[in-house]
C-alpha cells in the first residue's frame, strides 16, 4: 500500500508565503505513484487539508483528516514550515507525542537552533568556528542605555529577531541614531532581539543531509560518512543590497554562485565544520549552515543554522544538490527514507 505523507506547510510567521512556495515545490517533486501526498496548511485560523480547493479540517487530537468519508492517518509528516511552529520545535514535540515520524531535526535541536541568542554560544563552545559578538535583548532599552548596550562592539551591527528567518525585520545599523528604531522593528517580530556585530567578508552556505545506511549515496563524499555535504554556495547581494536581506533572498537581488569560486581549502573547511556541527547539534533531515569568511582575518564565522531551509526551485540547497547531480525528487526521497529508517 502507498504510504500517506502529510506535507505540512504555512505557519504563523512572516515566512508563511515562502513556506507555501517551498511546499508546492516539494509536492510537485514527490513520487505520487509511491506516496499519497496531502497538503496540510497550518494557519492560526486553523489547520486544514487543501483538498482540491476545499478546506478539510485537521483533527489535532490525532492529526487525521476525514473529508473523503474515511479517516486518513499519516505515516510521516514532511515538515516544510519556516519559522513558527515548524522550525522552533513546536510541531516536532506535537508529532513526538502522537508517535508520528517527521523529516526534520527533533524538538530540542529545533528549539535551540531557532533561537540565535542561545544557539550561538553553544556553537562557540565547540571551538570549531568563530561567532560574532552579540547581545540578547529581552525588552526595548532606553536611549540612555544604548551606549552601555554597545560596549565591546563597534558599528555597524545587525539587529534581528532572535528567533526568526528569511531576514524578516533584520536591519544593518550604521550609527547610534539607527539603533533604537531597528530594535523596535525587530521586537514586532519576536519577543527577543539580537544585536550582533557586523563581520566584513564573504557569505557562504553549506547544506547537509544524512541518509540511511546502505544508501546508494554511500561513498559520494569519502570524507563524510553517512551524509551528503553539498558544494558550498557564495551569496553575493546586488542592486544596492548590502546583505542577504528578504528582497535579496526572494526578489532576485543576489547572485548565488555554486560551487563557490573560492580556494578549495576554504570550501573544504566550510564543509568539514558543517559536517561536524550537524552531529554536535543533533541535526536530522536537510539542514543548511550559513557563514561569513572574514578575508582580512582569514577566519570563518558562524551565522546561523537553518533546520528547514527553503525548497523553492531557486532555493540554495536544491541548487547545491543539483550541482552534485542530485535532483530535487531524489533529495526529498532521501529525506523521507532517512526519516522512515
Amino acid at each position: 500500500m502507498k504510504q500517506n505523507i502529510a506535507l505540512v506547510m504555512g505557519g504563523y510567521s512572516g515566512e508563511h508565503d515562502i513556506s507555501i512556495a517551498s511546499g508546492n515545490q516539494v509536492y510537485n517533486q514527490l513520487d505520487h505513484s509511491k506516496y499519497n501526498v496531502y497538503k496540510i496548511i497550518v494557519e492560526r485560523q486553523g489547520w486544514y487539508w487543501d483538498f482540491n480547493g476545499e478546506k478539510c479540517p485537521v483533527n489535532r487530537d490525532d492529526f487525521t483528516v476525514s473529508c473523503t468519508g474515511r479517516k486518513i492517518h499519516f505515516d510521516l509528516a514532511f515538515i516544510i514550515i519556516h519559522g513558527n511552529p515548524g522550525e522552533n520545535g513546536v510541531l516536532q514535540g506535537y508529532f513526538d507525542m502522537l508517535g508520528i515520524r517527521y523529516t526534520t531535526c527533533g524538538y530540542y535541536t529545533s528549539a535551540l537552533t531557532f533561537q540565535k541568542g542561545y544557539c550561538n554560544p553553544v556553537v562557540k563552545s565547540f571551538g570549531l568556528v568563530k561567532v560574532a559578538k552579540s547581545v540578547l535583548l529581552y525588552k526595548e532599552p532606553t536611549v540612555a542605555k544604548l551606549d552601555e548596550l554597545m560596549e565591546g562592539m563597534t558599528y555597524p551591527v545587525f539587529v534581528k529577531p532572535a528567533a526568526g528567518g528569511s531576514s524578516v525585520a533584520t536591519t544593518k545599523v550604521k550609527c547610534r541614531e539607527q539603533l533604537l528604531p531597528a530594535i523596535r522593528e525587530a521586537f514586532t517580530e519576536d519577543r527577543q532581539v539580537l544585536v550582533e556585530e557586523f563581520i566584513k567578508g564573504r557569505e557562504f552556505d553549506c547544506g547537509v543531509i544524512q541518509f540511511p545506511k546502505g544508501s546508494k549515496y554511500e561513498g559520494w563524499n569519502p570524507d563524510f560518512k553517512h551524509k551528503l555535504v553539498f558544494p558550498v554556495t557564495e551569496i553575493i547581494p546586488i542592486g544596492g543590497h548590502e546583505f542577504f536581506d528578504y528582497e535579496a533572498k526572494y526578489d532576485g537581488f543576489s547572485n548565488e554562485v555554486c560551487p563557490a569560486e573560492v580556494d578549495e581549502a576554504i570550501a573544504h573547511h566550510i564543509q568539514e565544520v558543517s559536517y561536524r556541527l550537524y552531529d554536535l547539534l543533533g541535526c536530522r533531515g536537510i539542514v543548511r549552515f550559513d557563514y561569513i569568511y572574514n578575508t582580512d582575518e582569514q577566519e570563518l564565522y558562524f551565522l546561523e543554522v537553518n533546520t528547514i531551509p527553503g525548497q523553492s526551485a531557486e532555493s540554495i540547497v536544491p541548487k547545491q544538490a543539483r550541482a552534485m547531480g542530485i535532483t530535487p525528487a531524489e533529495l526529498y526521497e532521501m529525506s523521507i527514507q532517512a526519516a522512515l529508517a
